[in-house]
């Protein structure tokens, strides 16, 4: 299948119909809405669901030097991409350096929900992957938060600390280590693994059947949430800003394309790791930069990554990085 033919169907799938759903409702000033409650048990599932999948995965296949070489390539992209970004959002926009900072915590880390709709592109087109990838995703979360805090403190003038800033990297990682979602994606994957197969049996109907209903619904309130994002926030970006959330993710994922090359993944495996790669947190980061770099504009960060990369990967992007994944593996 041709990349434009992957790039019609994922338009045409549910997940992308019922996100543009959402986002033509909220840019309408419709009063469609998920409840709060709803949103966050719909949060929990998913990481629930995603972090068991890949448990059980792992006890199917077990640890072995390729698992460990693929986290070491996924720790080291999450650490060097923010490094770009913020080189290139220095050199191409206005933002200050705290900005610029915050703004490249995100490229560095990881969208769980943009990785589920990769999967379930994969599962469409009967494209097998390692489930262990999952494990990969968590260990890509904290990295590029670390690298950016240490931008933000040298273009400071050094390592004083500012005013709502933690005292230590310890108080830092405390909190995102026990940042909601990364506790329930490990524990649920811990849990699948120890339980295994015998596990999956006992809960496959809640985390299998269910699952592609739940994240349609998901990502009608990440729509919802889109919209008033962008009527709010692109008033405060400049437009070499907004062109930075759509090429950023193709330079990522080139990046990720090259290591690909030496992991030994499918292609399949090779596509997620792209996708890992190439997509914008605006789950866990937001929560560390709130906490980390307090004087950050949560109307520039949150609005580039969930208004215009979770989109453009969404709708376009990961038809792309199925279609590279597919070449590099012949």
């Amino acid at each position: 299948m041709s990349g434009f033919d992957l790039a019609i169907a994922n338009l045409l799938s549910p997940m992308v119909l019922f996100f543009a759903l959402g986002l033509g409702a909220s840019l309408a000033r419709s009063d469609l809405s998920v409840p709060e409650a709803v949103a966050k048990f719909l949060a929990l599932y998913l990481m629930m669901a995603i972090g068991f999948k890949g448990g059980v995965a792992v006890a199917r296949s077990g640890i072995d030097a390729r698992l460990l070489g693929v986290m070491l390539a996924g720790i080291l992209l999450s650490a060097v991409i923010p490094l770009i970004g913020f080189t290139l959002l220095r050199l191409s926009t206005r933002l200050s350096v705290v900005d610029a900072a915050a703004v490249s915590a995100h490229y560095g880390s990881i969208s769980i929900v943009t990785f589920v709709a990769a999967t379930q592109t994969l599962i469409t087109l009967d494209l097998p992957f390692e489930g262990y990838l999952v494990a990969v995703a968590a260990v890509m979360e904290t990295p590029a938060i670390l690298t950016a805090l240490v931008l933000a403190r040298r273009a400071a003038g050094g390592p004083e600390r500012r005013q709502g800033e933690p005292q230590d990297f310890g108080s830092l990682i405390r909190e995102i280590g026990l940042n909601g979602s990364v506790v329930m994606l490990l524990g649920s994957f811990v849990i699948g693994w120890i339980t295994g197969d015998r596990g999956m049996k006992a809960v496959e109907p809640f985390v299998g059947q269910l699952f592609f209903g739940m994240i349609c619904l998901f990502l009608l309130d990440m729509g919802l949430i889109a919209g008033r994002g962008m009527r709010e926030g692109l008033k405060a970006l400049s437009w070499p800003a907004i062109a930075f959330g759509l090429y950023m993710p193709l330079i990522s994922a080139a990046l990720a394309a090259l290591a690909c090359l030496a992991l030994g993944l499918s292609a399949g495996g090779t596509a997620l790791m792209i996708t890992l790669a190439a997509s914008a947190s605006y789950i866990a980061v937001p929560a560390a930069m709130r906490l980390a770099l307090p004087e950050a504009k949560p109307s520039i960060y949150l609005t580039l990554s969930l208004g215009v990369t979770f989109p453009f990967n969404l709708a376009l992007g990961i038809p792309f990085y199925v279609w590279l994944a597919t070449l590099i593996k012949g």
